[in-house]
């Protein structure tokens, strides 16, 4: 943004100049030739003046001698002609030259001629000057000069090329200006944009300084803190009040699943002992919305330290927790992984629950005789893990949806589950500054991959 603003100023700058200056340099070329050519009209005059008895006595009296001294002092051709354009006297650099004939012709007539108008650097030719030669209102003839041009040439390129350095100069400070009062209106969106997405990257305590640039922007500036900090406030509140309720909930969940195991004995009806069943089901399921709400809570905290760890043991410590669980569901589980360590970047606990989540998914979904595989390998400056399972999978638009909160697909409305686990796993993830990806595992089943940043030093002690 600052470029184009700069540029839409140095074009500005650039035409006004050209306005200003194309008149001022055709100007002063033509008032330079004008000089010439009323010095070379006066001179003729004079010659036209002494050239009378060469014209009517055939005889050429004092002209010659004038015309070269005039022709060896500066170097100006000159010649006298009659009436029928032939020449009578002339000096020993006279040449004849473009235009010459149309000023004798002018001449001729009774009046003065002169061109070029302007003289321009890249013009070339000379300066005519022709004066009628009068005698009691009667033509006889006409004097013509040449003039070498070069010396006038060289002059108004002179002038031009001060004005060109004038512009140069204008324009040079254009720029310098442009680029500091670019600076300074776009200080506060330049910091605008930079703290916005240090918000979005989940640093929810930058704000902008509302004391740079113009009144409009430090407005702005003052207006979007004020919003940050509401949003702000209001993510606090909410979170807080998730995770309070989902503490304060606890205690009651539990009083009340306590009274409705003690009614179990008292039960003697083979269907109030069912639903008696379905009440303490229920209550654990709901025992485990709250947890995972309390753990989401927890996981959504933008101020959480980054440890470094090593992804490839705590990787196979999960594979040994849950190997228990996927033997008495009849699911293979299995650990592919590196031998050397994997480290890892992320926020405490990152990985452990991730792969909690996912693998309790996979073997949840994967059924009896599934297959359940957890590998983790170094790849694109971080580690890589991988939960691959031969469940039912997911199709493309509930992949897209696979993270929101309390979403489960339809097929499995059934199964244990609150619908916040992939949702952890995203929120800790990213605020590991990591990424979370799913994909068929074909030919049957899903992949969920994980990736974190490598530790940029190398833990100590390796």
């Amino acid at each position: 943004m600052r470029r184009r603003l700069v540029i839409s100023y140095l074009l500005l700058m650039v035409l006004v100049l050209f306005a200003l200056e194309t008149p001022l340099a055709a100007t002063l070329a033509s008032r330079e030739t004008e000089r010439v050519r009323a010095d070379r009209l006066a001179d003729a005059t004079r010659f036209a003046s002494l050239a009378g008895p060469a014209l009517r006595g055939g005889t050429p009296g004092p002209i010659n001698s004038e015309l070269e001294s005039y022709d060896e002092l500066f170097g100006i051709g000159a010649a006298v002609v009659d009436r029928d354009r032939r020449t009578v006297v002339s000096s020993a650099s006279w040449r004849a030259a473009p235009g010459t004939r149309t000023a004798v012709d002018v001449a001729l007539s009774g009046q003065q001629a002169s061109g070029p108008e302007s003289v321009l650097p890249w013009v070339d030719g000379p300066i005519v000057v022709a004066v009628p030669i009068n005698d009691g209102g009667e033509v006889l003839g006409a004097v013509v000069t040449t003039t070498p041009a070069d010396r006038v040439r060289r002059t108004v390129t002179t002038w031009w090329l001060v004005l060109a350095g004038t512009g140069l100069l204008a324009v040079l400070a254009c720029v310098l200006t442009a680029f500091g009062l670019a600076g300074w209106v776009l200080r506060p969106v330049t910091e605008l944009d930079a703290v916005t997405h240090e918000i979005a990257e989940g640093d929810r305590g930058a704000r902008v300084q509302h004391r740079l640039g113009p009144p409009e922007l430090r407005r702005l500036a003052e207006s979007f803190n004020h919003m940050a900090d509401a949003v702000s406030d209001v993510m606090d509140r909410q979170r807080a009040f998730v995770a309070h309720a989902s503490h304060q909930l606890r205690n009651p969940l539990t009083a009340l699943r306590l009274r409705v195991e003690e009614l179990g004995p008292s039960l003697g009806d083979p269907q109030g002992r069912a639903e008696h069943q379905l009440a303490l089901e229920e209550t654990d399921r709901l025992a485990l919305v709250l947890d995972a709400l309390l753990t989401l809570a927890r996981a959504e905290r933008t101020d959480n330290l980054r440890v470094t760890v090593d992804a490839a043991a705590i990787a196979a410590n999960r594979v040994a927790a849950w190997t228990p669980l996927a033997r008495r569901r009849s699911v293979t589980l299995r650990l592919d992984t590196c031998r050397r360590p994997a480290y890892a970047r992320t926020v405490p606990t990152a990985v452990d629950q991730a792969l909690d989540a996912l693998i309790d998914n996979a073997v949840k979904f994967s059924g009896a005789g599934g297959e359940v595989t957890v590998q983790v390998r170094r790849a694109d400056d971080g580690t890589t893990l991988e939960v691959r399972d031969t469940g039912p999978g997911m199709t493309a638009s509930q992949l897209d949806q696979a993270t929101e909160r309390f979403w489960r697909a339809p097929e499995v409305q059934n199964v244990d589950g609150a619908g916040l686990g992939l949702t952890i796993v995203a929120v800790l993830v990213d605020a590991s500054d990591g990424r979370l990806t799913m994909r068929p595992n074909p030919p049957r089943g899903l992949t969920a991959q994980l990736w974190f940043p490598a530790p940029t030093e190398p833990p100590p002690g390796r």
